[in-house]
């Protein structure tokens, strides 16, 4: 994805951070995480054609969204 998207690449750092976590065995790693922000950003960047209706159906969630803010009665 990186290599695809020149923007992408290089603000990689910003949109997936190192977070300590805690895995299983109790030891605390380092891993790549990312804000709902962030993960919106990498799946806009992909050119497939699968992920195309996955990129719809958020285009429509979130204008549902917006309009639930404008008219919380449409809840």
């Amino acid at each position: 994805m990186k290599s695809r998207d020149p923007e992408l690449k290089s603000n990689w750092g910003t949109i997936c951070t190192l977070v300590q976590m805690t895995s299983g065995d109790g030891k605390r790693h380092k891993e790549m995480a990312v804000s709902t922000e962030g993960i919106f950003r990498i799946i806009q960047s992909i050119p497939s054609p699968k992920a195309e209706p996955f990129k719809r159906w958020m285009a429509k969630v979130a204008a549902e969204r917006l309009d639930q803010l404008q008219d919380p009665e449409l809840r």
